[in-house]
């Protein structure tokens, strides 16, 4: 069938991107379903430094290549081995599939499927199938989900299914942004009551892990106490409206000399991890969960980690298993106690994507959400 979406043309394009115009909007021919596979209509898609960092050249990736991997949408049709799944169910993508057999499933979210890995990095769907062509010429897949188009194909190893009472905006961020910042908190960092936490870098996951920081708070007379930091000031206003009860540039903590038990970095730069590490308490976790440049170096004290007793832990896609964490997300927001609809910061068209990429580069945006008609 014949889908509209946006493919990457060329990687490291020049800035401003409205002008390079690196992605193109274009017709795309997508195959139908294999055995385990499913297509589903795109609803909405969140715009994720993940796909910035394909644009920009951080990740290098093959070309050209359908981006999109944070979205929701409707079951169109299902693989003659898929039996979970029906028509007209709505699901969230997930953009590292686990085969659920290697030995990195068995960590139980702490490290990534090896399987899901190779296809993510070869631009293929997980079991290496392809489902997107033009002229004749294979474009390449996004992480298992190329999300970015009016449809797609993928693995059903890369759905989670919610209800039709989550609408489809909530339910994309759910997949990425909450997985990931949500995950680091609860997954990796494991704070206990009457711990300290803190976030660096409020980009979208920095923020999704602020709510559900708020979300698993302790009820009680002090409210727990959730430090936001960034280099932004402008964003404090929304971190404090999430959960924050603290907010403060990196030089104005450290200066502070404020430390918290469980500190989540989520900007994906070497000072950003820095800053994390410094703050963290004796005996406190930091968890990275940015994706810096390839070969970004940072620089810690190695002496304060052994002397303090401190951990630093890499948790990537929130150490999540997302069948078992999406709908524990999903009840939290259907609860009222996860309020993810804060964390969109503009609706936009498709056509709109190349500006949405500058947006997201200068900082100035949460999550933008692509709606499709």
């Amino acid at each position: 069938m014949k889908i509209t979406g946006a493919v990457l043309e060329t990687s490291g394009a020049t800035r401003p991107y409205s002008g390079s115009r690196p992605i193109s909007i274009c017709e795309v021919e997508l195959a139908e379903p294999g055995p385990q596979e499913v297509l589903i209509k795109i609803e909405a898609a969140g715009v994720c430094h993940s796909d910035l960092s394909v644009v920009n050249g951080d990740r290098p990736r093959p070309l050209p290549m359908l981006l999109g991997h944070e979205a929701a949408g409707l079951v169109v049709a299902l693989g003659s081995e898929v039996t979970d799944l029906a028509v007209g169910q709505r699901v969230v993508t997930v953009f590292l599939p686990r085969c659920g057999h290697c030995a990195n499933c068995r960590t139980n979210g702490k490290l990534p499927c090896s399987a899901g890995t190779e296809s993510n990095g070869a631009g293929s769907l997980l079991g290496g199938t392809q489902a997107l062509s033009r002229d004749g010429d294979t474009v390449w897949h996004h992480v298992g989900v190329s999300g970015f188009a009016t449809h797609a194909v993928l693995h059903r190893n890369s759905l989670v299914a919610v209800g039709h009472d989550v609408p489809p905006a909530v339910a994309a961020v759910l997949g990425c942004a909450v997985l990931t910042g949500g995950g680091a908190v609860i997954n990796a960092g494991k704070p206990q009551s009457g711990d300290t936490i803190a976030v660096v870098g409020l980009g979208g996951v920095g923020m999704a892990a602020l709510l559900v920081a708020a979300a698993i708070a302790p009820a009680g007379d002090e409210p727990a106490s959730i430090i936001a930091v960034d280099a932004n000031p402008d964003k404090f206003p929304l971190a404090l409206e999430l959960g924050a009860t603290q907010v403060h540039t990196p030089a104005d903590i450290e200066a502070l000399g404020l430390r918290a038990d469980v500190v989540i970095e989520a900007a994906g730069h070497p000072r950003a991890f820095e800053t994390a590490v410094r703050i963290t308490a004796p005996g406190g976790t930091t968890v990275t969960v940015g994706l810096p440049a390839p070969g970004a170096l940072a620089s810690i004290d190695p002496l304060g980690m052994t002397a303090e007793a401190r951990t630093i832990i890499g948790s990537y896609l929130g150490s999540a298993v997302p069948a078992h964490d999406i709908p524990k997300y999903e009840q939290l927001w259907r609860d009222g106690r996860l309020p993810v609809e804060r964390l969109t910061s503009s609706v936009i068209p498709l056509e709109q994507i190349n500006e949405a990429m500058d947006a997201l580069s200068d900082g100035q945006a949460i999550r933008q959400i692509i709606t499709f008609d």
